[in-house]
């Protein structure tokens, strides 16, 4: 049987791909297929995508002309496959592989194909991700609107340019990580100060859900935001203080310089 969409990695983020794609009805299920070569990995893929393919591996009869491909290995295997989906007869591949440029893409499938590359995130897993997308030498409008169809269904997608794809890679990427740790920290200041941990961190995660829901629905700057709340020689300005004197968002600013450079090191 061929397929509308082959997802090749059935890892977090292909199955969450496959999941938000089933409940934006994006295609029938079983015009969907998941390949993944871990035999525990293809058992819970069964369980969760009713109706949905799932492979150990393609053939020739799974693809064929209009049929696409969602590239999420991991990157030293990505070229591999990328050569095995040129063979197959794929021209259209949505990549999600950190640092992997489509120049490189392209030349594994050895034919002129259609690689957007992208950066989602793993917010992803709940449909509220950020995902970047740019194209490669022979994208046109149309796969990238194919692309931005798929990423959709999973969050928010902006388009740049590939030369901003590490940027993107280093900032909104890890950025789950880089607020995970923040709230990590403050739960544990809640706690320091004397709340218990369960209200400290009702506080702390109820806080960051609605401070960004405000930043979104007002459209101010987050400089105007937080000068609403910090009132001369009050809490707020001794608390942001302290943090300037330790130089947090110096600490921000060198975090994504250095992830935008593990990017580009993967990609060479």
């Amino acid at each position: 049987m061929s397929y509308d969409l082959v997802i090749v990695g059935g890892g977090k983020m292909g199955s969450a791909l496959a999941e938000g794609l089933l409940r934006a009805a994006w295609c029938p299920a079983e015009r969907l297929c998941v390949v993944d070569h871990t035999a525990s990995t293809r058992e819970s893929l069964h369980d969760r995508l009713a109706g949905v393919a799932v492979l150990a591996a393609l053939e020739l009869g799974d693809v064929e002309e209009g049929t696409g491909a969602l590239l999420c290995v991991k990157p030293d295997h990505a070229e591999s496959v990328a050569r095995m989906l040129g063979a197959l007869g794929v021209r259209r591949l949505l990549s999600v592989v950190a640092g992997l440029t489509t120049a490189r893409i392209e030349a594994a499938m050895g034919e002129p194909v259609a690689v957007v590359r992208s950066m989602p995130n793993t917010p992803v897993l709940v449909g509220r991700g950020v995902s970047a997308i740019a194209g490669g030498a022979h994208v046109t409008a149309d796969d990238l609107a194919w692309a931005e169809s798929i990423l959709g269904a999973v969050g928010t997608v902006v388009r740049v340019s590939e030369r901003n794809l590490d940027a993107v890679t280093g900032l909104s990427g890890p950025m789950p990580a880089y607020l995970y740790l923040v709230v990590e920290a403050l739960i544990e200041a809640g706690v320091h100060q004397g709340l218990p941990r369960a209200v400290a961190r009702t506080l702390v995660i109820d806080s960051f859900d609605g401070s960004a829901a405000l930043l979104k629905a007002t459209g101010a700057s987050p400089e105007e935001l937080r000068a609403q709340v910090t009132s001369p020689g009050g809490t707020t300005a001794a608390g942001l203080r302290a943090l300037e004197n330790h130089a947090v968002r110096a600490a921000f600013l060198d975090a994504v310089a250095a992830a935008a450079e593990r990017s580009r090191q993967l990609g060479r």
